[in-house]
């Protein structure tokens, strides 16, 4: 096993990976940027490097820097976290160049999978549903509108690389067409310095599943079940849930089963999401993410498996420590993305912790690294925490997070604590009746 694992990361993430190594008798290196020096994950790790300036590209960004950190303190292997470099195909190279450990897939599938075009096709080829749309990137106005008419309005025009909603535009008709093909173009290409798009079929309503597996260098795979993600804000996730309400046992073993099958066939090694958009009974793929997602604690409360624990353990080698016969899912689960932000006008609140009390109790899990007297900086996301609450079914569980969103006191600073009291109270949310458009209606709505 890894003697020590430099975190190539900061906040709640950066904290996880250390506390599961600490767990695992793994000592841990903290870089950090200098506007970082009081995190959390810094005063925890055994030992810290400052790679840099506040600024992310002079810092969590920077490569050289990173390996230079994991040379000096004699790392054996990387984690990435999620975000920054942890999808990022010539960083794990570098890293293995290094005769480091990258803990995470091989990097040709992070490739593969950063290329939505690419991935599509793959996916496809390995037995997994797609959105109807382009075989590939479309080149001019002129194939866009003889290809959208082939799939039909509305369509939806999606940059080939990146994520996180940028480079996406909806056409509902063919006069909108041109327009959001020159708008994702310039976006994707602000975004990503590539500016290929494609087009799929838009649906109207559907909510956002993904799948999680997990894969051995020895041709295990496995899946954990789902998680819907589709409460949303500008395709940003906001809250999870598992299991999803909209699926019974049957569809949910048969998408993991043909998830987990088609992961087997590309050789995938490590853990990773597939995505997939789900309406009227069928399953579609978005993408697939390559690395731990913000949202897996609803999967470990749901299984009581440690999936960075499982990440560490497969980059050494080791097989599996579950098979699938043994996965049991559990209760439920559900994630709160508590943002540093307005709750009403969702602008970034930077600032100094006033006063802080986590909530507590049976079921409640708290992955933050804020503390009173900590300094927001503002020039990073601006999650500052995820709540997670287990219950022994979906009402039990709703009925504890609204509990402990009431004991979480934040001061300070803006949080969107008050943005999560009020949804909870909602019919269609307490219903488990919502799709991937939902939230911003009702932002809408209430706004207007």
């Amino acid at each position: 096993m890894f003697e020590k694992v430099l975190i190539a990361n900061r906040g709640e993430i950066a904290l996880r990976v250390h506390r599961a190594c600490k767990e695992m008798g793994i000592a841990t290196v903290a870089v950090h940027s200098t506007a970082d020096a009081n995190a959390m994950h810094v005063r925890l790790a055994d030992e810290s490097v400052c790679i840099g300036p506040p600024q992310a590209s002079k810092s969590y960004l920077n490569i050289q820097a990173i390996i230079s950190a994991a040379d000096i303190t004699n790392a054996d292997a990387i984690h990435p976290g999620y975000g920054f470099l942890s999808e990022n195909a010539k960083f794990a190279e570098i890293v293995l160049q290094h005769n480091m450990t990258f803990i995470g897939p091989k990097p040709e599938h992070i490739r593969l999978m950063g290329d939505k075009i690419a991935a599509k096709k793959a996916v496809m080829e390995a037995g997994i549903p797609v959105v109807p749309g382009s075989d590939g990137g479309v080149t001019s106005d002129a194939e866009a509108k003889k290809v959208a008419k082939a799939i039909g309005y509305p369509l939806l025009v999606k940059a080939a690389a990146g994520g996180g909603g940028r480079g996406m535009k909806v056409a509902r008709g063919a006069d909108q067409l041109s327009e959001a093909l020159s708008t994702a173009r310039a976006e994707a290409r602000a975004a990503f310095g590539d500016d290929a798009v494609y087009l799929e079929k838009y649906l109207e309503r559907p909510r956002h599943i993904e799948i999680q597996i997990v894969a051995d260098s020895k041709g295990h795979v496995a899946h954990l079940g789902e998680r819907d993600c589709s409460l949303q804000r500008r395709h940003q996730k906001i809250l999870e849930e598992a299991p999803s309400p909209a699926l019974n046992a049957e569809k949910r073993a048969e998408i993991g089963d043909i998830t987990a099958k088609a992961i087997k066939k590309l050789g995938y090694l490590g853990v990773g999401t597939v995505e997939y958009l789900y309406e009227d009974g069928e399953f579609y793929f978005i993408e697939m993410n390559t690395r731990l997602q913000v949202e897996h604690p609803v999967t470990e409360m749901i299984t009581g498996l440690d999936l960075v624990r499982e990440q560490i353990r497969i980059a050494d080698g080791a097989s599996l420590s579950f098979k699938q016969s043994e996965v049991k899912f559990l209760g439920h689960a559900i994630e709160c993305r508590i943002n540093a932000e307005n709750a009403e006008t969702f602008a970034p609140s930077p600032g100094t912790i006033s006063n802080y009390h986590p909530p507590g109790g049976l079921g409640v899990r708290l992955d933050s690294g804020i503390y009173a007297g900590y300094q927001i900086p503002p020039y990073y996301d601006s999650l500052i925490g995820k709540l997670i609450v287990h219950g022994r079914d979906r009402n039990e569980c709703m009925m504890r997070l609204r509990r402990a969103l009431d004991e979480m006191v934040v001061t300070g600073i803006d949080t969107t604590l008050p943005l999560f009291r009020r949804l909870l109270l909602e019919a269609d949310i307490v219903d488990g009746d919502y799709h991937i458009h939902w939230l911003e209606d009702y932002l809408s709505r209430e706004a207007g």
